[in-house]
């Protein structure tokens, strides 16, 4: 272990954020274009004074294999120390990785350098303090306290400490046996590679790795795994080598995609039908969450499950504070954040939740693809998002709800608009993250999601949108 003390320079004029990139739930943007190293440094600056008015001293500092993460995470460190943080550098690696760091190493707060799922050009930061998301309109304060330039001085210690072997060692702790399977893993080249490989090699069975070499330029495939074409080359090694399922990762590792034996795709809301039947079989009547674009055969899953299902707004860091604000045992998302509180720490972990699901068809008497063909069968589109203004956004939703009011319809406006009908229902919502409008339809037949699409691109074309369908 390495430490080092770095001084602070003194506080002076304020520091301007490009203005699209403090987001809800993170801060995001195109590397040369919005985001730089000064952007890291003047962030570390502000998240650390924020974390010693809080009365916290120390941060844990990760970053991911995009080939701009290693020069902006020295910059955040070196922005923090100068606040007079003390940092625990825990290096490369998944962003779970850092929420076990934040969970377990007394650290006050976290920092995850991450562009997630999006192009090799972007990059960002996922915030932690005190072990609960930072977001909202905690990121917009820290622009307005770097434009004002109030900043805390200090000499923070700069600490480098490999947390690798202790977070796999985690991972496998929740592993229990089974018959041994025969499971592709695909890591699309991002930052879970290398904890992947040391996790595949504790487990039992047979594991094929794909694309476990951490890089940057994602020469594969693009790594996020709810668009289909990115699941192509796992769903041949799957068929091609008789897995038993494949299983593939985000470019940070905090989201999953899974393929059954037959190279089929379970979107988000399928995987968490399966995992929260498992959760509930052992804590009768505990919440379950999903969000508001997931399928109703998971709320009515749940119920029959014997647990509560609720319905709540999409995001990471929504869901995070949701379920710890509600006990819940289990949430997850459509885009396949899934969260365990029920024998973990109730982040988002893509590599748990694979253990989790090995577990379960390893213990089971039924195949993961038997398992997909028993779900209730239903007609949906994919998550649609139709290219808005950011500034068309809000108001959209603002005059479809208008003229729901006036068509007498009922609606679900926790995160947008849901609509039930005989039919089904739709859902149109403003995207915290890109600049368009998301909409989704189930019904339970071609003919009533057909009135569904019209519905809603109805409704799209009176606020001067096309059709989406």
């Amino acid at each position: 272990m390495q430490t080092s003390s770095i001084l602070a320079p003194a506080t002076g004029l304020g520091y301007s954020f490009h203005p699209t990139i403090l987001r809800e739930y993170d801060i995001r943007g195109v590397v040369g274009e919005t985001l730089g190293e000064e952007d890291a440094r003047a962030l570390g600056r502000a998240f650390g004074t924020v974390l010693r008015r809080r009365g916290g001293r120390s941060v844990a500092v990760a970053y991911d294999g995009r080939l701009s993460s290693q020069a902006l995470e020295q910059a955040l460190v070196d922005g923090l120390a100068a606040a007079g943080v003390d940092v625990m550098r825990i290096g490369l690696g998944p962003t779970p990785m850092l929420y076990f760091a934040a969970y377990t190493q007394g650290v006050d707060g976290g920092i995850m350098v991450t562009g997630s799922h999006n192009p090799p050009d972007y990059n960002g930061f996922k915030l932690v303090i005190d072990k609960k998301p930072f977001y909202g309109d905690d990121i917009t304060a820290l622009g307005r306290m770097a434009a004002a330039g109030d900043f805390e001085s200090g000499a923070g210690t700069v600490t480098q400490r490999s947390l690798q072997a202790a977070y796999i060692a985690r991972l496998v702790q929740d592993y229990t046996g089974g018959r041994p399977l025969r499971v592709a893993w695909d890591a699309g080249n991002g930052a879970a590679g290398d904890a992947l490989t040391a996790l595949a090699r504790d487990l039992p069975g047979d594991h094929i790795l794909l694309n476990e070499k951490i890089d940057g330029t994602f020469p594969a495939h693009h790594p996020d795994p709810t668009v289909p074409e990115n699941l192509v080359q796992l769903q041949e090694t799957v068929r091609s080598r008789g897995c038993d399922f494949g299983i593939a990762f985000d470019g940070d590792g905090d989201r999953l995609g899974i393929v059954d034996g037959q190279g089929r795709i379970l979107w988000g809301d399928q995987i968490m039908v399966l995992l929260a039947r498992d959760v509930l079989s052992r804590n009768p009547g505990a919440t379950v969450i999903a969000d508001v674009k997931a399928s109703q055969v998971l709320f009515d899953e749940i119920a029959k499950a014997g647990g509560r299902p609720l319905m709540w707004k999409t995001g990471h860091a929504l869901i995070k504070s949701k379920m710890a604000e509600e006990g819940a045992a289990l949430a997850g998302e459509m885009s396949a954040h899934i969260f365990f509180a029920d024998g973990y720490y109730g982040y988002d972990d893509a590599l748990y939740g694979a253990v989790r699901l090995i577990n379960i068809i390893a213990n089971g008497t039924e195949s993961l693809a038997e398992f997909r063909d028993s779900l209730p069968a239903v007609l949906n589109t994919p998550e649609i998002r139709v290219t808005c203004a950011e500034e068309r956004k809000a108001p959209i939703v603002a005059e479809v709800t208008a003229r729901l009011i006036s068509e007498g319809t009922e609606y679900n406006d926790i995160d947008g608009l849901r609509v039930d009908s005989a039919d089904g229902w739709w859902l149109v919502r403003a995207s915290n993250t890109q600049n368009a409008l998301v909409v989704r339809c189930e019904s339970q037949d071609q003919d009533g999601l057909d009135r569904l699409k019209q519905t809603v691109a109805r409704h799209l074309a009176a606020s001067g949108l096309e059709n989406p369908f």
